[in-house]
């Protein structure tokens, strides 16, 4: 079964990443077969300021209005 690797700003609450893994782990179950347990989930925090996108840095981006 799928190992799932999610990157995302670091800021999420521990809730937030349990509904994440539990969402997923479900999606991949029910798309591919197997069992919950045979699904893996890593999720890795990233600061903004090392993570870009366009040649600039999202902790140098100014929020949209």
């Amino acid at each position: 079964m799928p190992t799932i690797r999610v990157e995302l700003f670091e800021g999420r609450t521990p809730e937030q990443k349990r509904n994440l893994v539990a969402a997923l782990t479900e999606a991949a179950v029910k798309t591919l077969g197997g069992s919950p347990e045979s699904v893996d989930v890593l999720l890795f925090d990233i600061k903004p300021s090392d993570w870009s996108t366009g040649g600039v840095q999202w902790s140098e981006k100014k929020p949209s209005s």
